[in-house]
């Protein structure tokens, strides 16, 4: 209830002026606040915008080899246009090129099945083929092992077509390279047998924590044994 002055008391002739200063320091406080939160939200983008500066940096400085591979692993986990351009332009500036139609075909394919019935089976089915395309683009590290075999470093050619195999995505491929190298790699087939139990572990692992974790240790041991003399 507002205040009411007693019977002749006269008010105060700024009185009348009370409510507008009221007001305004309502405003100015609002304004302030307002200010304050833009200030945080421009520091936010920015803080953003570095980051992703410095990470664009970072992928700047990595090897054409290690540059393709964040890419087509950016891309399988993630399989967007933005993804796609992007391992496009990269194959286009080095002279070759790749199949985008093919792969968009997967992208529509994700967005339709996103709520179908069989999605958790229709997505594994995709992400073979998307694997399989991958694959077709062939890590830069089998042209460093040609290179190598071809000047006479086999020791260089086995170590870089190990490092290529890490790269694959599709058990096929994967399968494929090891074989060829059964006569030049005395860990070859140690690897084919160690790979073919990965196989069907993941094929009878469940799908809980556990189970997954389990998996992924046991992959994480079969790719010290590739990667490691």
């Amino acid at each position: 209830m507002a205040f009411r002055p007693p019977p002749q008391v006269q008010t105060p002739r700024f009185s009348k002026f009370a409510g507008y200063c009221s007001i305004f320091a309502d405003m100015n406080w609002s304004l302030l606040f307002v200010i304050a939160i833009m200030i945080l939200l421009l520091r936010v983008v920015y803080l953003r915008l570095k980051a992703n500066s410095i990470k664009a940096e970072s992928f700047r400085n990595l090897s054409d080899r290690d540059q393709m591979a964040v890419l087509k692993e950016c891309l399988l986990n993630t399989p967007t246009r933005a993804n796609l351009e992007n391992l496009a332009e990269f194959a286009k500036a080095r002279g070759f090129d790749v199949d985008t139609a093919a792969y968009l075909k997967f992208i529509e394919r994700h967005m339709k099945n996103a709520w179908g019935k069989n999605a958790i089976a229709e997505d594994n089915e995709i992400y073979a083929a998307e694997s399989a395309w991958v694959d077709a683009i062939r890590p830069l590290e089998f042209a460093e092992a040609e290179k190598a075999r071809a000047d006479g470093d086999m020791e260089t050619f086995v170590k870089c077509s190990l490092e290529g195999v890490s790269r694959l995505y599709s058990d096929e491929a994967i399968m494929a390279e090891l074989e060829k190298l059964v006569p030049h790699c005395a860990k070859a087939k140690s690897l084919i047998a160690g790979y073919r139990d990965l196989i069907a572990a993941r094929d009878a692992s469940e799908a809980d924590d556990k189970s997954l974790e389990a998996l992924r240790k046991k992959r994480d041991a079969w790719m010290n044994e590739l990667l490691i003399k």
